[in-house]
């Protein structure tokens, strides 16, 4: 399916001569060879011209040296749509649709946003022996022989129209690596030194920094990134995005630009452009992809300047259901069944990005009807929701957890949520506000359930208040869930089952699991999007009585499973054996139960 006496075997030259696919200063339209089929005769062929038409649009064309498709394109003869048709008549290609499209990383190939919006081609899908390339000219030798020179491999070609490709490019590649590329040089090439504040400003104000900061913010969101790490270092400045909970490199422009870039995401931010010295925290409210997105942004000074860390918090993209979030139907029905308690206590723990807070939304999202008043202490404000009033922390002021929940329990409400217990004060609030009939959800960092009650002991909370308050502990972590596009099936060995130590996987006959290998829909990472692992820690009164006894938290960890509670890794590896998630990426998230 590739242009006519084009063999991509043999269009392969040295990878030294991949340089050339920047050289997009020349319209593609007129570097088409001269032996394409005439677009012009099967127009009149088909009835769709007149000879005299033919005849006018020839002359045209030797005016402009346009190609015969941009030259009817410009005449406006003839319909898109008649010349998508003819192109695939006339080439024996298919044409592709938008849904085929998918992100191929073109980063280290020498391939130019430049070059594909002056060529008007877009990558489609990367296999392993072959990548579809959408062209608007499926005549362009050049641009053929380039991209199987720069894939190394060959390409087959689809037809789409001039409008299409452009979009396509837009959503994958406008604010990706070529992209950044393109305006890395235009920052690296401006006069960067400032020493005073209004030197600063100007020069975060201008365009080449604001269209970098744009471009790394916007790129971010596309790849589905839920933080942007700017981090300088003596001689370059370093961006990463967390993708899925892991940290992936992108690129960047040099060390002369950090102090530009920083003082543009100050500025944003409404933050103190003169202060380097100490941390500060802002917001910056942007929109990107037709939706409102919220950036928390934390900066903290460092060696060769100040690291910059932006939240990414998309409020479209919140999950407010428990299946959404991936919870088992078995601890759903738990979690549900303890939120419907009318006072008590409700844990969730794990460490920072383990999804408490979403949890946490999701719980307050199926609370909140107008029979009940919410209230919470944020430390910060994630996400807003709508019926709920959440208080902002702010130490600055003496606005802390534990002087907003004194006076949050005068408002008379039906459920609290606080959003960190940070020390004992806070906690004993909570317990006090849970006794006299509130109920009341907050977050631990503790590596599983029964080390929560530990933490509680520890902060100075009475053994027979944790009994009497506490209804229920959920432990959480997140797991990157496989490509359902690219997932590998491989029979699990008794190996890998016996090393994961799992009673669960040992119950599935013959399990398959599942690997990732990677493909153009996942961004070769073979991951796309998290899903929870759990365990949920019922107050029993077997739970209770050792508690009472001040028992180590490796033994109420026990304990409970042994009453029937699955474990966080349990409950990971039969994610696995359904197929969810990678037993690597369960086992690298996760630690062996006590049990």
């Amino acid at each position: 399916m590739s242009p006519v006496g084009i063999e991509p075997d043999s269009c392969r030259q040295p990878s030294a001569h991949r340089k050339q696919l920047n050289m997009s200063d020349t319209s593609s339209e007129s570097r088409v060879a001269a032996t394409i089929p005439d677009l012009f005769a099967h127009l009149v062929a088909c009835g769709s011209l007149s000879e005299n038409q033919r005849s006018q649009l020839t002359h045209l064309q030797r005016e402009t040296s346009l190609t015969q498709a941009a030259t009817l394109r410009r005449a406006g003869l003839i319909a898109e749509d008649e010349i998508l048709s003819a192109f695939v008549a006339l080439y024996a290609m298919s044409q592709v649709s938008d849904d085929e499209f998918g992100f191929v990383d073109i980063e280290g190939r020498g391939i130019s946003l430049k070059f594909l919006k002056a060529s008007v081609l877009c990558p489609v899908a990367e296999y392993e022996n072959e990548v579809h390339i959408a062209f608007a000219e499926p005549g362009d030798v050049f641009a053929h022989r380039a991209l199987a020179q720069a894939f190394e491999k060959p390409v087959v070609a689809r037809v789409g129209t001039p409008s299409q490709i452009e979009k396509m490019i837009e959503r994958y590649y406008e604010s990706s690596s070529s992209a950044m590329s393109d305006i890395v040089d235009a920052v690296d090439d401006q006069e960067l030194g400032a020493t005073t504040v209004e030197q600063l400003i100007d020069l975060a104000s201008e365009t080449p920094v604001v269209r970098l900061v744009n471009v790394i913010i916007s790129r971010a969101v596309d790849m589905r990134a839920s933080d942007i790490h700017i981090e300088p270092f003596e001689h370059k400045l370093t961006v990463r995005y967390r993708i899925d909970g892991v940290l992936k490199d992108v690129g960047a422009p040099s060390s002369r630009s950090t102090a530009a870039v920083i003082s543009r995401i100050k500025i944003m931010a409404r933050l103190d452009i003169a202060e380097r010295r100490l941390p500060q925290d802002g917001r910056i409210q942007i929109r990107a992809q037709g939706k409102e997105i919220d950036l928390r942004v934390s900066t903290i000074p460092t060696m060769h300047g100040e690291s910059i860390v932006l939240r990414i918090l998309d409020q479209e993209s919140l999950p407010l259901d428990f299946e959404k979030i991936g919870f088992s139907p078995d601890i759903a029905a738990q979690f549900t069944e303890s939120l419907q308690r009318p006072h008590g206590i409700l844990l969730v723990t794990g460490p920072t990005g383990s999804g408490k807070s979403t949890t946490l939304y999701a719980a307050l999202n199926r609370l909140n009807v107008p029979e009940r008043k919410i209230l919470t202490v944020e430390d910060p404000v994630e996400y807003r929701l709508e019926g709920v009033n959440q208080i902002q922390v702010k130490p600055q002021i003496d606005l802390t957890f534990a002087n907003a929940l004194r006076s949050i329990v005068r408002q008379d409400p039906d459920v609290i949520m606080i959003g960190e217990m940070r020390d004992l004060e806070t906690a004993s609030i909570a317990v006090q506000a849970a006794l006299t009939g509130h109920l009341v959800l907050s977050t631990l960092h503790t590596n599983d359930a029964g080390s929560s009650v530990t933490r509680l002991l520890d902060m100075g909370i009475e053994e027979y208040l944790i009994t009497s308050t506490v209804n229920g502990i959920l432990a959480q972590r997140l797991v990157r869930t496989l490509c359902v596009n690219c997932r590998e099936p491989h029979p699990a060995s008794v190996t890998i089952i016996s090393r994961s130590d799992s009673k669960q996987l040992r119950d599935y006959l013959n399990p398959t699991l599942f690997r990732p290998t990677g493909c153009s829909q996942c961004a070769s990472t073979g991951y796309i999007g998290r899903t929870v692992v759990h365990e949920y820690l019922e107050m029993t009164d077997s739970i209770r009585q050792l508690i009472l006894e001040r028992v180590d938290s490796g033994v109420l960890q026990s304990a409970a499973i042994k009453a029937g509670m699955i474990s966080m890794r349990d409950d990971g590896f039969i994610k696995a054996a359904q197929g969810k998630t990678a037993l690597e990426e369960v086992m690298r998230v996760t630690q062996l139960s006590a049990a």
